[in-house]
């Protein structure tokens, strides 16, 4: 008997999935460690999936 499967995971098709990065600003600070800046993709608010979208058929407006 067949199992049933997971849905496939919906990825962000902007950042892949990688939805936080540190971007280093060059040079270091007096304690020596690296100056980072993080960055969230602005596609998934950060999260790193993607919305569904449901496809209406007849709601054409």
């Amino acid at each position: 008997m067949a199992h049933p499967s997971a849905p496939p995971p919906r990825i962000c098709p902007a950042c892949d999935g990688f939805a936080y990065v540190a971007v280093t600003l060059g040079g270091r600070d007096a304690r020596g460690c690296l100056r980072t800046i993080t960055a969230h993709c602005p596609a998934c608010q950060g999260t790193g999936t993607a919305r569904t979208r449901r496809n209406r058929e007849g709601a054409r407006a």
